[in-house]
């Protein structure tokens, strides 16, 4: 079954919020972050629901219509 171009749109954008989420972990971990703390928390708040979100959305879009 191909997938649905909206659904492959929200698929993308939980990968970046996921890669988003990742670096802001990392950044908070070993060192200063180079927005600072602050923002970077606030990355990482937003990102870490946000991939779940989008990645919930694009299975939702691409499942198959019940026969």
């Amino acid at each position: 079954m191909p997938m649905k171009p909206l659904a492959g749109l929200f698929l993308a954008l939980a990968c970046v919020l996921g890669i988003a989420a990742t670096g802001s972990v990392f950044e908070l971990a070993y060192g200063e972050p180079d927005l600072g703390i602050q923002v970077t928390r606030w990355i990482l708040a937003a990102s870490l629901p946000g991939t779940v979100l989008a990645l919930l959305v694009a299975i939702r879009i691409n499942r198959p219509t019940p026969s």
